[in-house]
């Protein structure tokens, strides 16, 4: 248990498995005049900048959220004009990145000493001192020691944001994994950082969206100065468009940080560095993990690229799987606004809700326990649409969301799921997604846990993935992997080893590398094993995600004959289910309190039973054995 405890104070430092939207600055200076953009190099010199029809521009602040807007600062509403301007901050230099890594670092390794200090003094007080400690004393000194260093790493965090943040994001996410103590002191860090000062928010907008002669106000006829979010790269503010774009309707406006991408860059490097030299200490190749996500910033800053993305999925999962017909999807996704994006500023609809984040704290407020009969439903439905989703986009498409954590997804006042923010995508390769596939339908159809001939063809389509393990490694960890990985109902995985990711029997310590590709679909799916784990909800990605892996593998043939009616049948049908579940939804939340627990008890029994059904079903193998 000590052990387990150091253990777990490392991997609270290094568990980094994504990042935020971050603005492409470079060093450049970004002045708008009227309808024209022009850019110069900033110089780092006292005098101010002059560049673009001598413009003159005051010197960047310290904030690197601080902006020089030239021009009447008390006239927040009036277009950008020749006498206005934003300056975006220089970027890092080498030696701001060393301070920024020597702040992390100073503060994290002595977390990760006080723990391994902290084991050596118990183990002391018993083995020299002769002290008998209870289990309940060492529990007591173990959560102190938590609160410690929970507080440390958030204050650390706090004072960096950056790349940092995603630490934060991770763990409050994995409260199956980590002490209380870590999930409650940095479940912040999801979607309430400090924000922008509205004034230089409107500014970015101004300097985005506006065009010649065109003021705030004929765009937008409300601009909330509070933000609905505000992340560690961008944030997020309600407003109505005004008639002409369309109105009045209600938007959400995404404006990224100006002078971020540097934090960044440099963060992750630093990162890349210290993993590289612990590479053969640490539990998984994070040197990998950190190459991976480095390669996604290119479409990070590019918020044109996300509202692209953001249509693609949206496509992907209201179209049928044979092509033919549009359906309802499983959750809600905002559409981008046409003639209002830019590189730095994304308009899309607006989702009234709150983040997955603070869904307990609404639940509560709205008098439903954690583990009523109503959570548990809400919970239900949650794994299902998400798993729906990234099924259907990751075995179908190969295209995704790449960026799943709890404050990317929505609650909706309808009870309805919604999934934001899709700057971080990923594309897998035709042959991956067809191994990926494989592996589903050979979990699924799997006669035991144990099962020699099982093991052995899960564990060799485990490295057809490209998935590297330790030369020592006995053949059951490549199947114990795959099962830790995508079937959580396993309660003993094969060759002994533990579910617990930080155990030292855990069979993620046999894996050398893994494959670039795949590293964010490991995200998603650790995304939904922490969800189905903190609900209690036994959940098998395997089972759920093998009728979509068999349809791509053996897709249907086509029949010109009776084709069209059938589909048009298909369609009829999809639509009824879909209007009258809707229909008994809100029914039911229009029930009163007791009476719609009691609905909630009854249809989440049925549920399960049918879940049960599912899980003791033995699917026939695609293939005879060999």
């Amino acid at each position: 248990m000590m052990r387990m405890y150091a253990l777990i104070g490392l991997a609270v430092i290094l568990l980094l498995l994504g990042f935020d939207r971050a603005v492409v600055v470079d060093g450049f200076v970004v002045v708008k005049q009227a309808h024209h953009t022009s850019s110069c190099r900033a110089r780092r010199s006292s005098p101010p900048i002059i560049c673009a029809a001598a413009t003159t521009i005051a010197p960047a602040a310290t904030n690197p959220d601080v902006v020089a807007v030239a021009g009447d600062d008390n006239d927040d509403d009036k277009s950008v004009s020749d006498t206005d301007a934003v300056e975006f901050p220089p970027p890092l230099t080498k030696v701001d990145r060393l301070k920024r890594a020597a702040t992390f670092w100073s503060a994290a390794l002595p977390i990760v000493a006080s723990y391994l200090g902290k084991d050596a003094e118990l183990r002391f007080r018993e083995a020299f001192l002769g002290e008998q400690l209870t289990e309940d004393y060492k529990q007591l000194a173990w959560d102190a020691q938590h609160e410690m260093g929970a507080a440390t790493l958030a204050q650390t965090i706090a004072s960096l944001k950056g790349f940092y943040v995603k630490t934060a994001q991770i763990i409050s996410s994995r409260q199956d994994l980590f002490p209380e103590q870590y999930t409650e002191a940095l479940s912040g860090f999801t979607d309430q950082l400090d924000p922008m000062d509205p004034t230089l928010a409107k500014a970015i907008i101004e300097q985005e969206l506006l065009h010649r002669n065109e003021k705030f106000d004929d765009v937008f006829l409300e601009f909330d100065d509070e933000p609905l979010g505000s992340a560690s790269i961008a944030q997020v503010h309600r407003a109505v468009l005004s008639e002409a774009y369309g109105g009045p309707r209600e938007v959400a406006i995404k404006i990224q940080r100006p002078s971020i991408e540097s934090k960044l860059l440099g963060d992750i490097a630093n990162l890349k560095a210290i993993s590289k030299t612990l590479r053969d200490a640490l539990p998984l190749d994070y040197y990998t993990v950190f190459s991976e996500l480095e390669k996604q910033l290119a479409d990070e800053f590019d918020f044109v690229a996300e509202a692209v993305s953001m249509d693609r999925i949206y496509n992907a999962i209201t179209t049928s799987p044979d092509g033919k017909s549009k359906i309802a999807p499983p959750l809600v996704m905002p559409r981008p606004v046409a003639g209002l994006i830019s590189k730095r500023v994304l308009v899309m609809d607006f989702l009234r809700g709150v983040p997955l984040s603070r869904a307990r704290e609404e639940m509560k407020a709205r008098g439903i326990e954690p583990d009523s009969p109503e959570s548990l439903l809400f919970g239900r439905k949650l794994l299902s649409s998400l798993t729906h989703v990234f099924g259907r986009t990751i075995l179908e498409t190969g295209f995704f969301h790449a960026d799943p954590h709890p404050g990317n997804i929505f609650v909706l006042e309808d009870g309805r799921i919604g999934l934001i923010d899709f700057g971080q995508v990923k594309q897998i390769a035709g042959r991956k997604r067809e191994t990926l596939a494989k592996v589903m339908v050979a979990l699924d159809e799997r006669e035991g846990d144990a099962n020699p001939y099982d093991l052995n063809k899960i564990g060799q389509l485990a490295l057809e993935l490209g998935v590297e393990f330790n030369e020592d490694s006995p053949g059951e960890a490549y199947a114990a992997v795959a099962m830790w990985l995508f079937d959580g109902t396993v309660e003993q995985l094969p060759g002994g080893y533990d579910k617990g990711e930080l155990s030292p029997n855990s069979p993620v310590r046999e894996i050398k590398s893994f494959p670039e590709d795949l590293v964010l679909v490991g995200r998603s799916t650790i995304l939904i094993k922490a969800v189905s784990n903190r609900m209690g909800i036994p959940w098998s990605l395997a089972k759920e995600w093998a009728p979509i892996a068999r349809n791509v593998l053996t897709p249907s043939s086509q029949d010109d004959g009776d084709d069209e009616r059938r589909t048009r049948f298909r369609d009829v049908v999809r639509t009824f289910r879909s209007w009258s579940k809707s229909k008994a939804d809100g029914a039911v939340r229009r029930l009163p309190s007791p009476l719609r627990t009691k609905v909630a008890a009854l249809v989440l029994r049925v549920q399960e039973r049918r879940e049960r059904r599912k899980l003791m079903k033995k699917p026939r193998r695609s293939s005879s054995k060999k």
